[in-house]
């Protein structure tokens, strides 16, 4: 922080105290223990000892937000709505006022005013919508609020008959100080001469009329009349772009979409050009990331076979996790699905229909890469001279060596990041990381930043499921997107707290991807639940954060585990899968219409597409879960307010009948009054008011996900 001084120049000696140089020192009544001033040893007023500064300030500052842990900075994406927010107060009663300082990467400076929240902490706020990417700065300035101070006690007295002229005299004074600022508007000054006048008489009415009036605290709000000022040090927000913090992301296997099976039972791997031939259904889905895992070639050495088993039959195309061969390594194609050309070709394709490419970054080698001939000290050597390979407990992948970061770091650091570079000059900007916290959490601070100074629209996207500090840590360093325990998060009450947690307490810089399964991941939900587990869960992670995504096969309600797995039996990380996308939706026997209609809900209300903005609200019911998200109509872009409420049930084996109990002074509506909402899924229209019966079908209509429309 830096100290605030007195406007005016010195300070009035308090009652009983006499300042010298600065310093208070108590008027004694034993006049003979009284030193002369030359034997009081003298302190600068902001210093207390040699060297040592006070860190107090006349109008304190604490807490400002946003932050991120360990010093890093905060981020924010373009179109993202930051709440701003700082504790400040002074002593005594005079109010103060506080605003936010924003500078953007061009160098444009914006002043907000913030207003304070009414639940006693001191804290102050305000909510700016971020529209350039780039590195922005922020502080906050607090100050005495000379105008609103006199306008609140002259208010409250002259109302009361209490010294009226006193309170007019101290009006006018303001008024005639407000005249010297001689960049003050000309309109401006011509309304405080008036006004000035006018108090100059004494009269009550004017003082009283004055104190409330409110085009005249509108002029002393946008340029306050300030004496003390306190602000804090200068913070940077690190703004992506847009796609790092809003998208539908779609999972697949290349190898799969176009695979065919031939007349002698095997099966011909799928190519970049089959594939493409699924992107426009994909974008027609509405989904705006198309995520391929491994591209590159695969080892044969300790190759699993179906279903992670050690024993391949021919034709097992293997995991594409195990990377390399001799064909090549992570810069590398799988000759089974083309050439450099044919890739590129499908990033045009993609990029055609609206979609994006996202490549899976998994740092990792089989037996078979180059590296293990070429860069031995890359990997972990066992004592009797073998290396180790990957091991998730109780999982095993023979099929894999993971990397040692000790022995060589400079060599690993530049090989990763030409890996990286290379993919990006192929027209990759998103990379899904696999298992980042496997790696040294500095190696990705280094390679994330190296990469963004090159090119900020690079996007990775951290796969962690692990310990929560671990993963926010990876957030902070740099990580644009995380995966998270939204997977596992199935109950009301975890739910709420999952929600309240990503939306605001770890909000400032870990953007959670709720990825409602992966190629690994099939909950025992989404095994048990049937098809209403489905859909419940595509339901809260599309409306539940700006960011989700599917893997292939959600809208084919695959479900059926692998024995003693949380994964799909016949694993398409280990076979082909051959499905018939067209004849399932011709059937009715597809979520795809309803993932259509959950991305075009998205990308008509602003207020799903952000992070921050969301509210847990109640029910009767322990399976029925409430939450809104809302953004005033100055944040929207369209003039308008968004509010969307969300009520589900989450267990999907029964029906519940409740009431839910919103609190809708978050939008703007007075507890009692009525409103309309309309259901986005079914086109019903009731009238609600903050408590409302609902009638949730898991089996037909288990999530209701409400638009407010108007009040009645």
């Amino acid at each position: 922080m830096t100290h605030g001084a007195p406007g005016s120049g010195s300070l009035p000696a308090p009652s009983g105290s006499r300042y010298i140089r600065g310093v208070a020192a108590r008027t004694s009544t034993r006049p003979q223990a009284l030193r002369s001033p030359t034997q009081i040893p003298l302190r600068p007023f902001a210093q207390v000892s040699d060297g040592e500064s006070l860190r107090a300030t006349r109008i304190p500052m604490l807490k400002a937000l946003p932050a991120v842990p360990g010093g890093f900075a905060p981020k924010a994406y373009v179109g993202e709505v930051v709440p701003f927010s700082v504790v400040a107060f002074r002593e005594g009663h005079d109010l103060i006022g506080v605003h936010l300082r924003l500078t953007s990467p061009d160098g444009e400076e914006t002043l907000h005013r913030l207003t304070p929240r009414l639940d006693g902490t001191d804290t102050w706020a305000a909510d700016v919508a971020i529209d350039l990417q780039g590195r922005w700065s922020f502080r906050f300035e607090a100050f005495s609020d000379d105008f609103a101070t006199w306008a609140h006690a002259a208010e409250l007295k002259v109302a009361a008959g209490v010294d009226v002229p006193v309170m007019a005299a101290l009006g006018a004074e303001l008024m005639n100080r407000a005249l010297t600022e001689r960049d003050r508007p000309a309109a401006q000054r011509t309304m405080l001469r008036a006004h000035a006048t006018a108090l100059a008489t004494g009269d009550a009415d004017v003082a009283l009329a004055l104190s409330t009036d409110g085009e005249l605290a509108r002029v002393f709000a946008e340029r306050p009349l300030v004496t003390l000022r306190s602000s804090t040090a200068t913070h940077e927000l690190l703004v992506e772009r847009t796609a790092a913090g809003v998208g539908a992301w779609y999972e697949f296997f290349p190898r799969s979409e176009g695979a065919r099976r031939l007349k002698d039972g095997s099966i011909k791997s799928g190519t970049f050009r089959t594939a493409s031939k699924r992107l426009p259904a994909v974008a027609a889905m509405g989904f705006d990331v198309i995520y391929l895992v491994p591209i590159h070639p695969i080892g044969t050495t300790n190759r699993k076979g179906r279903n992670n088993t050690l024993t391949t039959e021919p034709g097992d195309p293997g995991s594409p996790y195990a990377i390399g061969s001799a064909e090549g390594g992570h810069d590398a194609i799988h000759p089974d699905l083309g050439k450099a050309a044919d890739f590129r070709a499908f990033v045009r394709a993609a990029r055609s229909e609206g979609l994006e490419v996202a490549l899976d970054l998994a740092l990792q080698a089989s037996p078979d890469h180059p590296w293990v001939v070429e860069h031995p000290e890359w990997f972990t050597t066992l004592p009797d001279g073998t290396i180790a390979y990957a091991e998730n407990p109780p999982k095993k992948y023979q099929d894999i060596y993971p990397l040692n970061f000790d022995n060589d770091p400079e060599g690993i650091y530049r090989e990763m990041l030409r890996i990286v570079q290379h993919w990006v000059r192929e027209g990759v900007k998103i990379f899904r990381v696999d298992n980042p916290h496997t790696k040294p959490l500095q190696f990705w601070e280094w390679l994330i930043a190296t990469v963004n100074a090159e090119d900020p629209d690079v996007i990775f996207l951290a796969e962690a499921f692990t310990r929560p500090a671990v993963m926010r840590a990876l957030a902070a360093v740099g990580f644009q997107q995380s995966y998270s325990y939204f997977t596992w998060r199935n109950t009301k009450a975890e739910l709420e707290e999952f929600l309240t947690t990503v939306s605001h307490e770890t909000s400032d810089y870990m953007r959670p991807n709720l990825f409602v399964n992966t190629h690994d991941i099939l909950t025992e939900y989404l095994q048990f639940g049937g098809r209403s587990a489905y859909r419940i869960r595509a339901c809260i992670a599309a409306t539940g954060a700006p960011i989700y995504g599917v893997y292939a096969g959600y809208e084919l309600f695959e479900n059926v585990a692998r024995p003693g797995s949380e994964e799909n039996i016949d694993n398409e990380k280990y076979e082909f899968k051959l499905r018939d996308w067209e004849a399932a939706e011709a059937a009715g026997d597809s979520l795809a219409p309803l993932l259509r209609r959950l991305n075009e809900i998205r990308q008509a209300h602003p207020a799903l597409r952000q992070l921050r903005n969301l509210s847990v609200h109640w029910s009767d019911d322990d399976s029925v879960l409430v939450y809104s998200k809302h953004l005033d109509a100055a944040l929207t872009g369209t003039g308008q307010p968004d509010t969307v409420i969300v009520v589900a049930n989450v267990d999907p084996h029964s029906v519940r009948e409740t009431t839910v109990h919103l609190d809708t002074s978050v939008w703007g509506v007075v507890p009692g009054e009525p409103f309309e909402v309309e259901d986005l899924l079914t086109g019903a229209v009731w009238t609600w008011a903050d408590h409302n019966y609902v009638r949730l079908d898991a089996f037909t209509e288990p999530v209701h996900i409400l638009k407010v429309r108007e009040r009645v």
